[in-house]
Parts: C-alpha cells; sequence; structure tokens
C-alpha cells in the first residue's frame, strides 16, 4: 500500500503547492487516497465528511479551554485539513475533477475559515489572553467575545471579496478545476522591488494558510497570538483588496 501511495502523491501532486503540503500532507493524504482509490467514496463526500470534522475540531477548541485540549483540538483539524488534501487528490487520481467540485471545496474552506475566528475568540472568552491593546484581557472579559464577532465579520467580508473579485465578469478568466493560485501565476519579477514584493506575498500568503503552523501557536499555548495575526492578515487583505475596487469603479 506505501508504494501505491507514494505512486498517488506523485501522479496527484500540483504544480506549485506550500512546503508544508509538500512534505506533510499529500504524503499522508497519498496514503488515504490509496485506500479509497478502490471504493464508492467519492470526493465531494470526502469534503463533506472534511468539513463535520473540522466542526468537531471548532468544539473541542471551545470545550477544551486547557493547552492540552488546544493540542488535541488543533490536531483534529489538521486531521480536516488532511481531508482536505484527499478530496482534490482522490479527484485528479480517479480523473473525476470538476468545477463543481472545486467550487464546493472552496465554499467549504470559506466556511471553516469564518468558524475558526468565531470559535477562537469564545475560546480567548474562556481563557483569557493578550488584548488588542497589549495588555492581559482576563478569562470572562466580553471583549474576547466582541474581538470574535468582529473577527467573523471581517472574514465574512474577505469571503464575499473574494468572490466578487474572482467572478469571470470581472476577472476575465473561467471558473477552472486547479486551485486559484494554480491558474493565476504570477510572472517572476525582474526588479529588485518587485522580487521583494513577491518574497512579502509569499510570505503572507504563509501566513494566511494557517494549517501550516497554528500547531505551533498551540503548543505554545498562544492561540490568542495566533487569533491577532489571523484577524490582522483578512482585515490587510480587505484593504488591499478595497482599494483595487475603489481606483475601478470609484474614477470618473
Amino acid at each position: 500500500m506505501l508504494g501505491k501511495g507514494w505512486q498517488v502523491y506523485r501522479d496527484t501532486k500540483k504544480k506549485h503547492d506550500l512546503v508544508f503540503n509538500l512534505y506533510v500532507m499529500r504524503p499522508i493524504a497519498a496514503q488515504i487516497v490509496a485506500i479509497l482509490a478502490p471504493s464508492r467514496v467519492t470526493p465531494n463526500q470526502v469534503t463533506l465528511v472534511n468539513l463535520f470534522v473540522f466542526i468537531g475540531a471548532a468544539a473541542l477548541l471551545v470545550a477544551l479551554p486547557t493547552l492540552n485540549g488546544g493540542i488535541i483540538a488543533i490536531g483534529v483539524l489538521e486531521a480536516s485539513y488532511c481531508l482536505d488534501c484527499v478530496d482534490g487528490m482522490l479527484a485528479r487520481h480517479k480523473k473525476i475533477a470538476s468545477k463543481e467540485g472545486h467550487l464546493f471545496d472552496f465554499f467549504t474552506d470559506e466556511l471553516k475559515a469564518l468558524l475558526l475566528a468565531a470559535v477562537l475568540g469564545i475560546r480567548l472568552w474562556r481563557t483569557g489572553g493578550y488584548g488588542l491593546d497589549g495588555q492581559t484581557w482576563p478569562a470572562g472579559s466580553p471583549y474576547f467575545l466582541i474581538a470574535g464577532i468582529a473577527g467573523a465579520v471581517v472574514v465574512a467580508s474577505a469571503v464575499s471579496l473574494t468572490n466578487f473579485v474572482r467572478r469571470p465578469e470581472l476577472s476575465g478568466r473561467a471558473t477552472t478545476v486547479e486551485a486559484h493560485y494554480e491558474a493565476n501565476v504570477e510572472k517572476k519579477a525582474t526588479s529588485a522591488v518587485g522580487r521583494v514584493a513577491q518574497l512579502v506575498t509569499s510570505f503572507l500568503r504563509f501566513l494566511n494558510h494557517y494549517p501550516s503552523h497554528i500547531w505551533l501557536f498551540a503548543f505554545a499555548g498562544r492561540l490568542d497570538v495566533f487569533f491577532w495575526m489571523y484577524i490582522a492578515l483578512n482585515l490587510l487583505y480587505l484593504a488591499r483588496g478595497w482599494l483595487g475596487l475603489m481606483l475601478r469603479f470609484g474614477r470618473f
């Protein structure tokens, strides 16, 4: 089975992928795909299971407010993300990838992003942690509940912005079965300023990909730091996106 899994891994690799995916999640996911491939299990069914597992992880983040509880919850979250890799790899392996499946996968990913912001706010309300002012907000502080609501609004706004700017009427590109970052690969910059800008963009994209590093914050017991970083990244994305929309739609 291991040999079959490695064959699946080689056959279903993406053209452009994050290091965490390439060397951690996709090798594990390939072994699961090798087990599921002979069965009648569909990629869309895996996507649904992935969503339900993530909801379980979200519930654990609230129900287990201790350090070990946070590690367990993030472990379940990473299992959900592994299944998130499995669905696309299974579709590519069985050569049944579709636009509908791609959009369904994206839809569930955005639901999970919104849910993560909300439950982290509730968890921090239970545990306390660093506040926006740099001071420690105690357990039971209503500020974390307010921050959780605000964070959910920010992430929901970012999701709406993404869906809007990726519409073919605006982007001029039809929906494909590949991930957005695969179908829209940036050209390598030739100037020093351009290369620095691309490096910064790549780093921010890595930070926004929370499965790559949220486990580090869990082990350090600093999910509060992750929460503020996560909201700040979505705010930055919103500001950048709205600047482009204002330049496009606000001119005479």
